[in-house]
């Protein structure tokens, strides 16, 4: 019989992962977020795709500021989120310029300046994929976010978008334990391969 404290507790998977995580030094996370970001690049949807919404990293997550840069000298229109903290939901805003156009915003994640989210907004139906990240991702594109469902209802909104989570390995477990609402992603991309998950589409 579990415990509360067994893997298969999403809480208990959810602080582990984190925990490991967060014992990655600084030299660790840039070069390991180097290694995940030239393998994201060189994926045929990173190539096609026009219009990419992607996170910005914050404190140990997968480090996202070089593959903003780089999407952006590729011509890409590049879309960071905002948080609708009364709306419980994630708005996608276009910016130009990583380092000129984000400031502090909720729980002083970088994201766009105010101004930008007058005219910056992009439309769920214009975004071709989503980069997004996780504190738990699976072989079959499983993946726990942070506990609000920001992301979960983002993606389950923009249900043509391609969804690619950027994870560390030690991030990845064989299998977790999802809950209905828990998005599935095409892939997963760490610093050592790329998983494809089992989203269908049609």
């Amino acid at each position: 019989m579990s415990s509360p404290t067994t893997p298969q507790d999403p809480g208990q998977i959810r602080q582990s992962r984190l925990a490991a995580r967060d014992r990655l030094g600084p030299e660790e996370i840039k070069d390991k977020s180097r290694a995940i970001t030239e393998r994201l690049l060189q994926l045929p949807v990173i190539s096609t795709a026009q219009t990419l919404f992607v996170y910005v990293s914050f404190r140990s997550e997968v480090a996202t500021g070089l593959l903003i840069d780089q999407l952006l000298a590729m011509g890409k229109n590049v879309a960071v989120p905002i948080t609708r903290v009364a709306a419980k939901r994630l708005d996608a805003i276009r910016i130009q310029d990583r380092v000129s156009d984000l400031v502090p915003g909720y729980c002083r994640i970088p994201e766009p300046r105010p101004e930008l989210c007058t005219n910056g907004l992009v439309p769920p139906s214009a975004i071709e994929a989503i980069i997004l990240p996780g504190s738990v991702f699976d072989e079959r594109g499983g993946r726990f976010g942070y506990g609000g469902g920001y992301y979960d209802r983002f993606v389950a909104a923009t249900p043509k978008a391609w969804r690619l989570g950027l994870a560390y390995e030690l991030q990845i477990i064989p299998l977790a334990p999802l809950a209905p609402h828990d998005e599935l992603l095409d892939l997963v991309v760490t610093e050592s391969r790329v998983i494809s998950g089992l989203m269908r589409r049609s």
